[in-house]
Formats: C-alpha cells, structure tokens, sequence
C-alpha cells in the first residue's frame, strides 16, 4: 500500500509516474514532522531495525550509523567519510517488526542522518518544507509477519518500482564487455585496443571513447586528424561485432562560430541578471543547457543525432551533475585571495590556507546559487523565486533543484533517441542520477580508486541501486583513479562480470589496465568467457526484473527474512531467481568464509570451464578461491544454462546449452530472448523453456 503526504506546494520532479491523492491525516506516519522551519522527520529506531536504500553511498548495504548527504557532486576523492556522491536517491527502507518504505520526492539537498549523532535516532531534513512524501508498506501488512520467506522487503520495493516506473532495458550488445580508458586519443589507441583483444582471444563489444576524440573539447564534434573518416570506421567496426560509445559532457563550450553554442543560446542556464551562466569545465569557458525546460532539453537532444547519423548506437552522459571546476565569480575569489599571500612569510596555518586556494574553486555548493531554470509555475510551485512571464514561466534557482539536473540530461537523450527511432534501443548510461533518471538510462557509480575496499563497495552498491531502479550499473572494473595491480583486478573482475554495465575503465596518467597488459591474459579471457556464457541468463534475468519492477541484484535479506545470519551478511548477493555470489575482496587471500543460506551448489570456473561443482548443505564454509578462478552458487531446484564462450554477443549461440544445477531431471529455466535492438519487449512472446536432461 502506498500513502502519500504533501508538504507546502512541491516541485514537480516528474520522478514519480502514478497519481496517488495526498492524505489529509497523516497520523499513520510512525515517528514525528518538525516543518516549522524546513523539513525534518524523526524516527527512533530499535536496535536491531535495519535501514536499506539511497542507492549510491560510501557505506554497507545496512546504513545504520552513518550521515548522507543527498548532493549530485563531481566526487573525485572517495572514501568513507564521503556524504555525497553522483546520484540523490532519497528512497530508504526501515526492516523492522512492521517494514516500510518511504520515498521523499524533494530536488534538492537532503540530509539522512540514520543513528549516526544519536544512535537510535533516523532523522531526515531538508531547507525546504515543500515535498512529496510517499509511505510504502508490504501489500499483505494486515496479517501479522509469520510465514517463512514472506518477502516483505521485495513487496516494498516492488511497490515503489510501480510508482517510479519500468526501468530502462538496453539493447543486448551493452551486456557484452566494454573497454574503456581517458586517455585513447585516437583512432590509433583504439585500433590497438581492438587488436590486442583479438590477438589474445579476449571478448569485447565495444570501446568507450572519453573526452580526447571530440574537436577542443567541444560536444558533439570529432577530431577529424585523429578520426579521418568515422562514419566508415564506425561501420568497419560494427561488422567485426565492436560498437563505439562515445562520452558527452553537460557544458558547451563557448566559442563563437560553434553550431552547438549559437544555435543554443536561447536554452542555458542564466544567472540573476538574464546572461548566460559560465563556469569552467573541459573546454575552458562552458554553458549549460537548462534541461529542466523542455525546449532546452529537445534542443540539446537533438544534437545526438550528429553522432548517430555517423553510426554510434550508445553514449555515456559525464559531468552533469552538473561538475564546475570554477565560475567566473569563485576563480577570480581564488585569484584576490592567492595575492594576499604573495612575498609573504607562511606558517603552518597560513600555508595550509594558501594551499587550499588553488582547490577552492571546484565543486562549490554557492556556485550552484548563480544560476537559474525556466519552468513553469505549476511545476514550480514553491521554488519559484520570479513572478511568471507572459508564458507562464517562472525562475527557480540551481541550488533548490540542483539534483534533478543530470536526470534530465539524460532524459534529453533519451526523448530524443525515441523521437528518431521509436523502434531500436539505444545504450545511455550516466554519471549523475536522481529516481526517475532510471527509465530513460542506466549508471555507472563514478570515479572509483583501485582500492580492494572498492570491490566490496560495488557489491553494496549494486544492491542499493537495484532498490531505486537502477538496474543497468556496474563500476569501473580496477578502479579509475590510482594503479592497478594484476590481483586487484582479477578479483574485481571476478565480481564484475556479473554486473549489468561490465566495463574496465581507468584515468589518464595512471597504469595500463587493459587485461592483455598483464601476465597470463590467460586469466582474464577465462572470466570473460564466463561472461559470455552466462550472458543469456543474465540478459534474461535483467529483462525479467524490469519488465516486472523486481530486483536483478539482492541482499540476501530479500529472500531470508527470518535468517538472523543472512539479514546480517553483506558481503554476499542474490542474482536473478537463482544465483548467489561471494567475491573476495581482500588482497593475497587463498578464499573466504561463505554462509549458505539454503542448500546450493557450488560451481567453480577456470580455465574457460566449470572445473567443479558440489552440492553443499545450508550452512558455513570457508571456500578455496584461487585468483584465476571465479565461485558462485545456484539455489537447489535451480538450473543455469551456459552457452559456448563467444567473442561477442552477437557470436553466442543460444541453441546449445550445458545446463547446470542441482535440481531433478525435467526440471526448468524459463529463458527469455529477444532480437536485442528493438523496443518489442515482451515477455509471454520471447520465453522459451530450457529444460535439465539426464546426461
């Protein structure tokens, strides 16, 4: 059952997709309303409540003890006293005697301090008194909890799914492995890359071209000395199976005479003074289209098509937090403050000032306070700060707004991709993110280090993000920031190629990741052939979860709800209907300790082949894990099709499959299949029964 409970006249984030009419009692709400100044709820907590969601945090699954801030922030510096990431995803789970759901639909910063000033104490808190707040309980909240496996946590999220919307499904080709780095900076490091993947039989579907092929910088353009004639390297590459997915950034550089910024004029952000709002990016000098007006977005939409006519069928949206390495007014602040110091004595306090300066001007919370949006006043309502013009548009400041901006970036692709070919699928996924943003694309979880905490870290995430929507994500494999170690990577792999979005993705300067980089490539093209194998199972997992608004990845609370030990294990997580993974994360270990929740078997893969399967009872094991082998689990009753490895999607047959698990002859998968472009999903047309057959 979902409630909702309207404060002041919200803005309308278009995150939500049902009409639900407001509650005019709102006594059903546990806790207390404090809206005297601002927002604030406050709920006590028992000691054992668990609270689950926000999607992308720098915590476990269970967010108990910690204080998140909900900021779309350009975070390039991560660790566990970050509050803010990427995305704003405000929906969060309270698993106690009586579970329930709540989803604060508010735009802009939001505080969830969840027992971390005092420990039994959840409070939420936003500047405005003016949302949408929607209450979820499980839809058979009237019988008391007794029965084993009730699933009241998947009814939560369920609802909250059907409230939000399907999730966007990409085409079948953006399940295969990308390669990725900043720093290909032509045709030449890419035609490297692909050779290199051949050379040591090494799967791969596409390459992921970051910042370096456009022309300065500039949205939408490529170099024509480092890419002489794209449209027919395009194609060439698409014949060998290999797509291109080019990045595009949030802010247009400013330079007369350049398509992009002339003909978008009339659509960027303004600040208070009716000019166009600059800050500095990439290109120097940048703009920003106000993708909160619609005009703005279809202008910057229809941009893409540059790119399309040339042959690219995916794309990644950066920076559109929106990121600002500066504004005009914070670089020349920076700039005064530096010369004060200049010929000058510096103690300890005077230097760390002055060495903070050459920083000051990135990211900054007050920048976001000089620019503004068009909107109407009905999607406004109290965040206008302007009377409306002659259209019925008001002004409503970055700051109030600021994380539905990326959001709407991607939906500018996203309308726009419909509108040319309302029948074909396109890959778009994204940086920034607030709910909502899942219909239209997936995520990756950003900056990243080559750090091992980092592997545990995406398992929680792929967790917390599956509860928001957002079911095409993965992280960058090895980390993006710092250097990789061969060990690091094998064992992140080893989790990642389980992940929606499987892409190995690092910065300029730092070491060569690539996989044939590395001693014994042997290693790596055995994890991503079980990548191929098991890719129409997870295509048809992913397909199933959200045509049906479930999980692709699980806590393994989700389906153990009465397991004090599965509620408590977090560094274990359920796949589709039948798969649960245990990574090892931690450096120069020979396995781990795994806790079977139910009976299941164990397969072991290496070489390019299951190597070992046993049948083990529900209960504790410590697992051998060498570091070129991959272990998971499938549920008793389960079975797993695997298809031959190929070097790309496109090469998998799906006509012959080994099946495995321990389950009775006669046993069946129900798969689903489909062309894997097109937009006709349906899932009665395209399941097909695999059946398990005595050998």
């Amino acid at each position: 059952m979902i409630k909702k409970i309207t404060f002041g006249n919200p803005f309308n984030t278009e995150s939500v997709i049902k009409n639900i009419p407001t509650e005019k009692d709102i006594s059903f709400l546990p806790g207390k309303i404090n809206n005297s100044s601002g927002f604030e709820w406050k709920l006590q907590l028992e000691h054992d409540d668990i609270v689950y969601g926000l999607g992308e945090v720098m915590k476990g699954i269970n967010l108990r003890g910690g204080k998140y801030v909900s900021w779309c922030l350009d975070q390039p510096n991560q660790d566990e006293n970050t509050p803010s990431l990427y995305g704003a995803h405000n929906f969060i789970i309270i698993f106690s005697k009586n579970p329930f759901a709540v989803y604060f639909d508010y735009p802009g910063l939001m505080e969830f301090d969840i027992g971390f000033t005092s420990q039994n104490i959840l409070k939420v808190s936003a500047e405005k008194n003016s949302l949408n707040v929607f209450i979820i309980t499980p839809e058979n909240a009237e019988t008391q909890y007794k029965s084993e496996n009730s699933h009241r946590l998947t009814s939560l999220v369920h609802q909250f799914r059907n409230l939000t919307g399907q999730s966007y499904i990409p085409p079948k080709w953006a399940f295969g492995f990308m390669q990725s780095r900043w720093g290909y900076k032509n045709q030449n490091d890419i035609d490297t890359v692909i050779q290199n993947h051949k050379k040591n039989n090494l799967p791969l579907d596409s390459v992921c071209m970051d910042i370096d092929y456009m022309e300065d910088y500039k949205d939408f353009t490529v170099e024509q000395k480092k890419f002489p004639d794209f449209s027919n390297y395009v194609e060439k590459l698409k014949k060998d199976g290999i797509r291109l997915v080019p990045i595009i950034d949030a802010g247009i550089k400013m330079q007369d005479g350049y398509d992009v910024y002339e003909q978008g004029k009339p659509f960027f952000c303004k600040d208070k003074e009716g000019n166009n709002f600059v800050a500095g990016v990439w290109p120097g000098d940048s703009v920003f289209p106000d993708f909160l007006n619609k005009d703005a977005r279809n202008f910057f939409g229809a941009n893409y098509k540059k790119l399309t006519d040339l042959g690219i069928e995916g794309f990644w949206n950066d920076m559109n937090e929106p990121a600002v390495f500066y504004s005009k007014k914070s670089l020349q602040n920076a700039f005064e403050q530096i010369e004060k110091y200049k010929n000058k004595p510096l103690d300890i306090q005077s230097f760390f000032a002055f060495s903070g300066l050459s920083s000051s001007s990135f990211n900054r919370k007050d920048d976001t306070t000089l620019f503004y949006h068009k909107v109407s006043k009905e999607t406004a309502g109290d965040f206008a700060v302007t009377k409306p013009d002659e259209k019925g548009n008001v002004l409503v400041q970055n700051y109030q707004v600021h994380n539905i901006f990326g959001y709407n970036m991607t939906r500018a692709a996203a309308e726009s991709f419909l509108q040319e070919n309302p029948k074909e699928r396109k890959l778009l996924f994204s940086r920034s993110s607030f709910v909502g943003a899942h219909r239209y694309g997936g995520i990756w979880t950003g900056d990243n280090h080559s750090y091992w905490s980092n592997i545990l870290l995406s398992l929680h995430m792929m967790a917390s993000l599956n509860m928001t929507g957002f079911l095409y994500s993965g992280s960058d494999i090895g980390g993006f920031s710092s250097d990789a170690s061969r060990d690091l990577l094998l064992r992140w792999l080893a989790f990642g190629i389980f992940t929606p979005l499987c892409r190995n993705h690092s910065a300029d300067g730092t070491r060569f990741q690539e996989f044939y980089q590395f001693e014994n490539v042997c290693d790596f093209k055995s994890m991503l052939d079980l990548r191929y194998a098991l890719l129409p199972f997870f295509y048809s997992e992913f397909v199933k979860a959200a045509k049906t608004n479930q999980m692709y990845f699980r806590p393994l609370s989700f389906d153990y709800e009465d397991d004090l030990r599965a509620l408590h294990t977090e560094d274990q997580i359920l796949l589709g209907e039948s798969l649960m993974l245990a990574p090892v994360y931690v450096q120069n270990a020979i396995g781990r300790n795994v806790y079977l929740p139910e009976d299941m078997l164990m397969i072991e893969w290496n070489n390019s082949q299951v190597v070992n399967q046993k049948s083990l009872k529900k209960g504790d094991y410590f697992i051998d894990v060498p570091l070129n082998s991959v272990v998971f689990f499938i549920k008793k009753g389960k079975i797993v099709p695997f298809a031959k490895p190929a070097l790309n999607s496109a090469m998998i047959d799906t006509n012959n499959f080994s099946i495995y698990g321990d389950a009775p002859e006669g046993t069946i998968y129900e798969l689903y299949e489909d062309d894997g472009f097109t937009t006709d999903i349906d899932l009665q047309k395209g399941i097909r029964k695999i059946e398990k057959h005595s050998v």
